[in-house]
């Protein structure tokens, strides 16, 4: 490390700028991305920012948090609206940290937790080398059907019956198609089998009424990140409807709360939870037109890529009925080389493990994974795939050079340069965010 603390400031300002401009000029498609309004990423300039909160609103262990409390009660009930929720915890910092508080809630040392593989599109924290193997469980893989691209409902009942796991975890990294959630919640709730419901990558959707609706379908618990394709700051957050004239729900009730704080959250970044709150509001204005907006899309870019010559996944099931697509990529050199070729393009994507895959490939494997909602942010449609699929087939199928594909992407780029599906302010752009401050020499 090289210069002056100033001059290294310099430079870090100088980086932070240089990745605006890069991703202005992008396609970014990480299907675990998105941006914020600006109403909400104004709350995370606030002295919020700066402050502790430890607790429940009205009952902190520290001062000076009465304003903050009303913010905080906003974003709870908010996400209860949304969610139809009675039991709402905006605490966690994560979704990883919301699955490793509903873990701790509900399973002890020792137990056994049923969950996918990582090749089959979970996500590590439902691993023993993940949130599951912190708190000392031990993990079952269920079998998956890597044709139809979801659990495998009959095997999923069979290992339930047979192991009786403390709890089964849904939801996954690389997330296409609804859990069969009513065909497996019976078989679960019969041999003591709670079932947790990551909705991390389709938090948005749910709330959008467009994928399913887990906390009436037999999960006992939900937990996600508020930041993928629900568009708010990256944060967690743990969610139920609980029975409070059922003695075994307050006391999980209580255990959910107390795994959050103390169990692995003090402060909880009250700014996020602010930009929270406005997030929350603007999905329920805007949430059902931006969710449908999204499935739209991802199908459409689906088809156009399938038309293109490209191998996506669950065409038989129309690719998609969430905000991602999968797509095979061996013969075009594996998920790792179209990633970064897709990349030298300004078109970000990540490689990603298909079902069917080992996880030693994971460096490299099969596939790559491509997400639309920060594309339906910024106001693409269906039509607009359409030029992204050909994009992708110029830069994966034909070999051009992918400096050149980049001047074209940076072009077509510049048709969306506003944020959709929020309240309106006088003027914002998206990663061209305003200078604070001038530094003294």
């Amino acid at each position: 490390m090289e210069g002056s603390p100033i001059e290294l400031a310099k430079k870090v300002r100088e980086y932070a700028m240089k990745h605006n401009a890069w991703f202005k000029d992008s396609l970014p498609m990480i299907a675990s991305e998105n941006v914020m309004s600006p109403l909400a990423m104004e709350m995370l300039l606030t002295d919020f920012g700066h402050r502790y909160a430890e607790g429940h609103p009205g009952k902190r262990y520290y001062q000076g948090c009465k304003i903050y409390d009303e913010v905080e009660i906003i974003a709870i009930e908010a996400m209860k609206k949304l969610f139809n929720a009675n039991y709402v915890d905006v605490r966690p910092v994560s979704g990883t940290a919301a699955n490793l508080a509903a873990i701790r809630a509900m399973v002890k040392p020792g137990m056994k937790v049923a969950s996918a593989e990582v090749p089959a599109g979970a996500h590590i924290s439902h691993q023993e080398f993940g949130s599951v193997g912190v708190r000392g469980a031990e993990v079952i893989h269920y079998p998956f059907d890597n044709h139809e691209l979801i659990p495998d409902v009959d095997g999923v009942n069979k290992l339930i019956e047979k192991e009786k796991p403390a709890l089964i975890i849904f939801g996954y990294s690389l997330f296409l198609f609804p859990i069969p959630l009513k065909e497996i919640a019976p078989t679960a709730e019969a041999n003591g089998t709670r079932i947790l419901y990551d909705a991390a990558h389709v938090l948005g959707l749910i709330a959008g009424k467009k994928f399913q609706d887990p906390l009436r379908e037999g999960a006992t618990v939900m937990t996600g990140s508020t930041h993928k394709t629900f568009p708010g700051p990256q944060k967690g957050v743990v969610m139920a409807n609980i029975d409070e004239s059922d003695e075994a729900q307050k006391k999980l009730k209580r255990k959910l709360d107390s795994a959050v704080f103390p169990g692995v959250t003090s402060n909880h970044h009250l700014h996020h939870v602010a930009a929270l709150a406005i997030t929350a509001l603007e999905m329920l204005e805007f949430g059902e037109e931006y969710a449908a907006q999204i499935v739209k899309n991802a199908k459409a870019l689906g088809q156009y890529m399938t038309e293109e010559g490209f191998k996506v996944l669950g065409e038989h099931k129309g690719f998609t009925e969430s905000h991602q697509i999968a797509v095979d990529v061996r013969e075009l050199g594996g998920g790792a080389k179209a990633a970064q070729m897709l990349e030298d393009a300004n078109i970000i994507v990540n490689a990603n493990l298909l079902p069917g895959d080992r996880l030693e490939q994971s460096m490299n494997p099969s596939g790559i994974r491509i997400g639309v909602q920060e594309l339906t942010r910024i106001g693409m449609k269906e039509k607009d795939m359409q030029v992204v699929a050909e994009l992708f087939k110029r830069v994966l199928i034909d070999k051009e050079d992918p400096k050149k594909v980049a001047e074209d992407v940076k072009e077509f780029k510049a048709q969306f340069r506003e944020v959709h599906y929020c309240f309106k302010v006088k003027e914002f752009r998206p990663y061209e965010y305003i200078k604070l401050v001038e530094l003294q020499e």
